[in-house]
C-alpha cells in the first residue's frame, strides 16, 4: 500500500446509498490527514433542516438545486475527502464540476449489499417506500451507467473499510503514476 500520496485536489466520492461513501470517506480522510466532509451534512446546515424534512416540504427538486450549490462551492476548497449523496453525480452541472475539478471515485456495491447496509438506518427519503429491493434496483439501473464515469472504480462488496481504504489508496497510487 502506498504510504505518501500527493493530493492536490478533492476526492469525491460517488455511489449508491449504503455504498459506504461516508464510512469509508471519513477512514480515507483520516489516513491522508485530509478534511472530510459530507456533501448532505453541509446540506442540512445550508438549509437548517434535515434531508427528510427537506424532501417532505420542500420537494426533491429543491433538494437537488441545494446539492448541486453547495457541491459547487465545496469544490472551490482546497484538497479534502468529499462524500455526495447517490444522486448528486446524475446531475450534469455536478457530474461535469466534479470531474473537472476532483478525483471522482466510484464505490460500487451489489444489490443485496446495498439493501443489507440500508437497512442498518433510515432517514434515507427515496427508500421510504415498500419494496426497497425495487428501487434500489431501479436506481442501480439508472445511475450505474452514469458513475462509470468516475476517474476511479471500487467494487465494495463484503470488503471491510480498511480493505476498501486500502484499494483506493492503491487506486490512487496507480493514477498518479500514470501519465497525463
Amino acid at each position: 500500500m502506498p504510504t505518501a500520496l500527493k493530493i492536490d485536489r478533492p476526492l469525491v466520492l460517488i455511489g449508491l446509498m449504503g455504498a459506504g461513501k461516508s464510512t469509508v470517506g471519513r477512514r480515507l480522510a483520516s489516513h491522508l490527514n485530509l478534511p472530510f466532509v459530507d456533501s448532505d451534512e453541509e446540506i442540512e446546515i445550508a438549509a437548517d433542516c434535515s434531508i427528510p424534512d427537506i424532501f417532505e416540504i420542500y420537494g426533491e427538486s429543491k433538494f437537488r438545486d441545494l446539492e448541486k450549490r453547495v457541491i459547487d462551492r465545496l469544490m472551490d476548497k482546497d484538497p479534502m475527502v468529499l462524500a455526495t449523496g447517490g444522486g448528486a453525480f446524475i446531475n450534469e452541472h455536478t457530474r461535469t464540476r466534479v470531474l473537472h475539478c476532483g478525483t471522482v471515485i466510484w464505490l460500487q456495491a451489489d444489490l443485496d449489499v446495498l439493501i443489507e447496509r440500508t437497512s442498518r438506518r433510515g432517514g434515507r427519503p427515496l427508500l421510504e417506500v415498500t419494496d426497497r429491493r425495487e428501487t434500489l434496483k431501479k436506481l442501480i439501473d439508472e445511475r450505474y451507467p452514469i458513475y462509470g464515469n468516475a476517474h476511479i472504480i471500487i467494487k465494495t462488496n463484503g470488503d471491510t473499510m480498511d480493505s476498501t481504504v486500502d484499494k483506493i489508496l492503491t487506486a490512487l497510487s496507480n493514477n498518479s503514476e500514470s501519465p497525463t
